[in-house]
């Protein structure tokens, strides 16, 4: 069992719960919608998804969701459900993972509510480097050791000069800040260059620092086209930074996982967009599932929380 993956859902469906999950199973492994030649019982044997455990919830009177069909007098029942993928079938690519825990089962006829809940995959994923800094190289970077880092997002959002980017960070390192981060709309713009932005910024942290002795962390949004961001990365390692930041669901996983083969400095992930994953209780991909994918190459995420 070890070789597998684990991916659990919460479901809703008119259908048998067991034939709903067997569909689930079918459409992201070995079958389709009808058989096809080659599809045989040594195959499923092999490389089929397996149905692991249906837990059924409740029971409620109308969908959650547009578009499912429904058995006619049958009751929508809701349930947890667990299915296995052979890592035979996948391998260790991310984009496969994703692909084969999701993928298409959004679009099944008999769910009127399908979310990927959470995700475990065996010891065979930790070919991944995994975050490269982690806490602890965190709280060396930051030089905190004895209590929570208290970190703050620039605001207005967009709109500020590099030179009133900079002021603003001026006032939260005499504050006492430990970690100042961009917001998630302001990357390179005609208002904000990213490279005059990284210049004023970082003359004030070295300024706070040669006078105060603390380095300050600065997570700069270096979100862009891939080569924009390695090249970004480097501007300000080259720069003495500390960190960068990427909107890591908006420039996808092989680009997060580029950039995390090549960065000299921690990732900070900000998950925007992800209410479009998570919004709706019955539908998308929940919190756990997004980190799990997205973790492998991230140094650490923003939270729910704001």
């Amino acid at each position: 069992m070890s070789e597998r993956i684990f991916a659990h859902y919460l479901i809703e469906t008119s259908y048998d719960l067991q034939q709903a999950a067997e569909t689930m199973a079918g459409e992201q492994s070995v079958g389709t919608f009808v058989k096809v030649p080659g599809e045989s019982p040594e195959m499923w044997e092999k490389y089929g998804a397996n149905v692991e455990a249906i837990h059924e919830v409740e029971t409620v009177n109308t969908p959650s969701l547009p578009g499912a069909k429904h058995k006619a007098g049958e009751s929508i029942k809701r349930a947890e459900v667990t299915l296995s993928f052979p890592l035979a079938t996948i391998g260790t690519s991310l984009t496969g993972l994703l692909t084969a825990v999701s993928g298409n089962l959004y679009e099944l006829a008999p769910f009127s509510g399908l979310k990927l809940v959470d995700i475990e995959v065996p010891e065979a994923f930790k070919v991944h480097p995994g975050p490269q800094f982690g806490i602890k190289g965190t709280r060396q970077l930051t030089n905190v050791f004895e209590r929570p880092l208290i970190g703050t997002i620039i605001k207005p959002s967009v709109g500020l000069s590099p030179a009133e980017t900079a002021g603003l960070v001026k006032q939260l390192c005499e504050a006492g800040i430990d970690f100042i981060k961009d917001d998630e709309l302001q990357s390179d713009s005609p208002r904000s260059p990213f490279g005059e932005r990284l210049e004023h910024v970082s003359r004030v942290i070295d300024d706070h620092a040669d006078k105060s002795g603390k380095h300050v962390m600065y997570g700069i949004n270096i979100t862009g086209e891939t080569e924009e961001m390695l090249q970004r990365q480097e501007l300000v390692a080259k720069r003495g930074g500390t960190c960068v930041m990427i909107n890591m669901l908006m420039v996808g996983l092989s680009a997060l996982q580029t950039l995390r083969n090549y960065s000299e400095l921690p990732l900070h992930g900000h998950r925007a967009g992800w209410g479009a994953l998570s919004r709706h209780p019955l539908l998308g991909m929940g919190y756990l599932a997004t980190c799990t994918s997205t973790g492998f190459a991230i140094n650490f995420v923003k939270t729910m929380t704001q």
